[in-house]
């Protein structure tokens, strides 16, 4: 089937769900991405810093399927940020994926010690833009603070904000100020993945009563009444497997639709805690990995 389209702030459009690919290991990256690619995803969602874009390049290139069928998005990571820093990054994920034209580059995340080395990277990813490299640019873990100077710092709104959100964590206000700046939310770990209570103890959304039960009523799995939550929220999603059903399951959540009560229980579930790391701790010192050249 046709994976239905987002349209971003600049007019490029986005499948609606997209593939994952974050703690792939490299030696697994071809063979998921290429089940993903025979499922019928056209969405591949990579990192730098995840060290395997060259897989995830491979897989598209002996796929069959035409590139410009398929939206490719990748992240710099904070280790090459800086203006000049940035543009290199851009050459090293291009030459890794083997590809000329990035479909979604974005910084993965926010420096808040350091805002004018983000500052200055999100103007490399503009010039990008604007020299036809990439086709859209956005972000990747950022605040609304963050987002707030962003904007007054630069030319170009992001196109999209990758955050954390799941049933246990919505980040309603963040939620809310990318859809103030016409920013779509695209959902990392969209099904919950680590996910905690408020008392701290560890939990999991494939487990809890109330989403199993509305996934009884419409004979589908917990995971695939998660992704239908996004979708009709107007996320993109980006869930992950190695596993080929789970990768086919999380493709089958065009067939049935959420009523407006089950939306409403599923976001009573939110339990305001996160299972990321908190953006405001994010230092080179501390996250710093150095991005390979090959």
């Amino acid at each position: 089937m046709t994976t239905p389209q987002i349209t971003l702030n600049n007019g490029i459009t986005m499948p609606a769900l997209g593939f994952g690919v974050y703690q792939t290991p490299p030696e697994q990256t071809f063979d998921a991405v290429t089940t993903a690619l025979d499922t019928g995803y056209r969405h591949i969602d990579t990192a730098a810093v995840y060290l395997n874009e060259r897989g995830v390049g491979e897989a598209i290139e002996r796929s069959g399927v035409d590139r410009s069928d398929v939206f490719v998005e990748t992240k710099v990571w904070v280790t090459d940020y800086g203006y000049d820093s940035t543009l290199h990054a851009f050459d090293k994920s291009a030459r890794k994926l083997g590809i000329d034209q990035i479909d979604l580059l974005i910084l993965h995340q926010a420096l808040p010690g350091e805002f004018d080395l983000t500052i200055e990277a999100y103007r490399a990813l503009e010039q990008l833009l604007a020299d036809g490299k990439v086709r859209a640019i956005g972000v990747s873990n950022f605040m609304p603070e963050h987002l707030t100077r962003l904007v007054a710092a630069t030319s170009i709104v992001p196109a999209v904000n990758q955050i954390e959100v799941h049933p246990y964590f919505r980040q309603t206000e963040l939620l809310a100020v990318d859809a103030e700046h016409g920013i779509i939310s695209q959902a990392w770990s969209p099904i919950g993945g680590i996910t905690f209570y408020r008392d701290g103890s560890h939990g999991s959304t494939l487990e809890d009563p109330a989403i199993n039960a509305i996934a009884q009523a419409h004979d589908k799995s917990a995971a695939q009444v998660m992704l239908r939550w996004h979708l009709q929220q107007g996320r993109q999603v980006i869930p992950k497997s190695v596993t080929p059903s789970r990768i086919a399951e999380n493709f089958d959540v065009f067939d049935f639709t959420l009523t407006s009560d089950e939306l409403a229980a599923i976001d009573a579930l939110d339990t305001g805690v996160r299972g990321g790391p908190e953006p405001e701790v994010i230092t080179r010192e501390t996250f710093g990995v150095a991005i390979p050249e090959a």
